[in-house]
Order: structure tokens, then C-alpha cells, then sequence
């Protein structure tokens, strides 16, 4: 699977879902038939961190960190 493809993807699931972490996020690219890995799914939201289309945050004090999709602010 390309990059744009799968970054496409958490995305959808993101703007579906609100906030989730990497291991839902990984569980629920696996239920929908992408085949990937935890660490394929982490390296891709730090492109995407680093892209400014994704925020990083943590609940609870658990530290785990949760991802959600940045606002954006200003645009139409």
C-alpha cells in the first residue's frame, strides 16, 4: 500500500472517530483488509505530525498517546 494511501485512510478514520490511538488505529486498518503493522501506522502519523494534518495528546495520564485531526482554523 502507498503512503498517500494509507495516510488517506487513517484520516477517514479519523474524521469518523474523533481521537483514537495507535493501536485502534491499527485494529480498525486491519478489520477494513489493510494489512500493516504498529509501527508502519506510527511512522506514518509522525509524517503526518511533522505535515501539521495530525495532533498528538494524552488521556487520562495514561500515557498513551491518542491522535486526532488538527483544526483548521481559518480555512473555509
Amino acid at each position: 500500500m502507498k503512503r498517500e494511501e494509507l495516510e488517506a485512510q487513517i484520516t477517514a478514520l479519523l474524521k469518523s472517530h474523533g481521537s483514537l490511538s495507535v493501536a485502534f488505529l491499527t485494529r480498525f486498518l486491519n478489520e477494513r483488509g489493510i494489512s500493516c503493522t504498529r509501527q508502519l501506522v506510527e511512522r506514518t502519523l509522525r509524517r503526518m505530525i511533522s505535515a501539521g494534518r495530525v495532533e498528538v495528546f494524552y488521556i487520562n495520564g495514561n500515557h498513551r498517546k491518542h491522535y486526532r485531526l488538527r483544526s483548521q482554523v481559518g480555512q473555509c
